[in-house]
């Protein structure tokens, strides 16, 4: 374990036990604790990366280093999340990872085409979501270079 602090990541999940299922995970078997932030559905993330609504105060606060985004989400859904990241001059550096339930070829083509970085099923299997996070935290926060990290 070292002292390095981790640039934080934005948890884009309307489940509240996929959430903390995920939190869990993370604490009690990833070797590093990266730290966490969650919006509730599409609006609630794109009000907290444009600092507007109840994230106003944040304006100072740094961006998040990665985002994990749900498909599937109420309101705003994860694809139209994820076009307006990619759009803006802003944002689109920021590595966006999509996790799903959704394995439909055509969800996993039109996220990449809109600019995803990695694309991930949700394992149903809790051991093998274990197994996902650990090896998602490892590689995004160990082995990867985030931008402005």
């Amino acid at each position: 374990m070292t002292d390095q602090s981790y640039p934080a990541l934005l948890v884009v999940e309307d489940s509240d036990e996929d959430f903390e299922a995920l939190g869990r995970i993370m604490r009690k078997n990833c070797s590093i604790q990266v730290p966490l932030t969650r919006c509730i559905d599409g609006d609630d993330a794109l009000d907290f990366l444009y600092r507007k609504g109840a994230y106003v105060d944040y304006a100072t606060t740094d961006l998040p280093g990665l985002i994990l985004l749900d498909l599937n989400l109420p309101g705003t859904d994860g694809r139209e999340v994820l076009t307006e990241i990619k759009r803006d001059k802003r944002l689109r550096d920021i590595p966006v990872v999509v996790l799903t339930t959704s394995s439909n070829p055509k969800d996993v083509q039109a996220c990449y085409q809109s600019g995803v970085n990695s694309y991930l099923i949700k394992p149903t299997n809790i051991q093998d979501f274990k197994a996902s996070v650990s090896l998602f935290v490892d590689y995004w926060f160990r082995v990867a270079m985030l931008p402005n990290a």
